[in-house]
C-alpha cells in the first residue's frame, strides 16, 4: 500500500472564508496543509509579511488556530520563547510554527533565526519563499533570483539567490527540508516528520506569487511544478548528516530528465527580456545546486 497520506477532504476550517489573499496566492495553500497536520493545536508566529494581511487581526483572523503577529525581525525569537514557555508549563500536543516570508527570514529575521538554530530551540520554522518583499511593493530580497525584475531591480537582479537551507544545514540542526506548494503531500509528510523531532526544524516552502512574478493567477500550481521539474527548486530532506532527495525530485538527478529552464521562466513577466547570458547564469546556478546536493548524498 502507498505510504502517501490522505489530506482531509474538508480543509475549509483551516483557512476560513473571507481572507484577504490575492487570487492565486500560495499562502492559503500552504497554511491549509499546516492545518491538515496540526488542526487547531498550533500556535502560528507571523512577522510582518503578506500573511499578516491575509489572515487579519483578532477577533476576525482567518486562521483556525492561535496566531501571534510580531515585529519583522523577531519571529524566531518569539517562537523560541513560546516553545520554552509551553515546555516549562508542561503543555504538550501544541505545535509552535514560525511562518515567515523570505524578507523576514533571509534578510531582516536572519539574526534571530540563526540564534534559535544555534540554541536548537524546539519549534518548526517555515520560510514561505515568494522571492521578494511582496507586501510592501515587490522590492528585491536576498532570495530573489538573479535576472528577476522587481521594483528595486528594474533591469533584473544582478546577485544570485541566497540559499537559506544551506545556512541552516551549516548550523547542525536536526532537520532541514525543502517543499513546494505544488506538492502538498510532500509538504504534509515533512511537517509530520519535523513535529516528531525534538529541536530546531526548518522547512523552506517555495511559493510563487502571481502579482510579484507577473503570471496569471490560475497558473500558481503550474509555475510551482515547473520550478521543480526544471530543477530550479530541489525537494529534499537533510538529517543524520545526509541529504535525502524527495520523490518528485529524485528522477531529476539525471539531468536529461529535467525540463528546460526556459519553460519555467517564460510564464513569468519578471523574467521578460532576460538575456541569453542571464539565462546561462541561471542554468549554471541550477547545475551547481544539484552538484552540491549530490555531494551531501554521499
Amino acid at each position: 500500500m502507498s505510504s502517501t497520506p490522505t489530506l482531509p477532504r474538508d480543509m475549509r476550517n483551516t483557512v476560513l472564508p473571507g481572507h484577504a489573499a490575492c487570487h492565486g496566492c500560495p499562502i492559503p495553500m500552504g497554511l491549509k496543509v499546516v492545518g491538515a497536520v496540526f488542526g487547531d493545536k498550533v500556535i502560528l508566529v507571523v512577522p510582518a509579511c503578506c500573511t499578516s494581511v491575509v489572515l487579519g487581526m483578532h477577533p476576525g483572523t482567518a486562521f483556525n488556530g492561535s496566531v501571534i503577529h510580531v515585529a519583522f525581525a523577531s519571529a524566531a525569537a518569539v517562537a523560541s520563547g513560546i516553545s520554552a514557555g509551553l515546555f516549562k508549563r508542561g503543555v504538550r500536543g501544541v505545535q509552535v510554527v514560525a511562518w515567515a516570508g523570505d524578507g523576514g527570514t533571509a534578510d531582516i529575521g536572519m539574526a534571530s533565526l540563526s540564534g534559535a538554530a544555534e540554541r536548537n530551540d524546539d519549534f518548526i520554522y517555515v520560510m514561505y519563499d515568494n522571492e521578494a518583499y511582496m507586501n510592501t511593493g515587490i522590492q528585491r530580497s536576498s532570495a530573489t533570483p538573479a535576472g528577476a525584475w522587481t521594483t528595486t531591480t528594474p533591469l533584473g537582479k544582478k546577485e544570485s539567490k541566497k540559499d537559506v537551507t544551506k545556512i541552516l544545514i551549516a548550523h547542525g540542526v536536526p532537520y532541514v527540508a525543502t517543499a513546494s506548494i505544488a506538492y502538498p503531500h510532500d509538504f504534509y509528510n515533512k511537517l509530520k516528520k519535523a513535529a516528531g523531532i525534538r529541536g530546531f526544524k526548518f522547512i523552506y516552502l517555495h511559493a510563487p506569487c502571481p502579482v510579484g512574478w507577473r503570471f496569471d493567477p490560475s497558473l500558481t500550481v503550474k509555475v510551482a511544478k515547473l520550478a521543480v521539474e526544471t530543477g530550479m527548486i530541489i525537494l529534499y530532506e537533510y538529517y543524520d548528516g545526509k541529504i535525502h532527495i524527495s520523490g518528485p525530485s529524485r528522477p531529476l538527478l539525471d539531468k536529461s530528465r529535467r525540463r528546460p529552464l526556459i519553460e519555467y521562466l517564460k510564464f513569468q513577466g519578471r523574467f521578460h527580456g532576460i538575456s541569453e547570458g542571464e539565462l546561462r547564469n541561471l542554468e549554471s546556478y541550477v547545475d551547481s545546486s544539484w552538484e552540491w546536493v549530490k555531494k551531501f548524498m554521499q
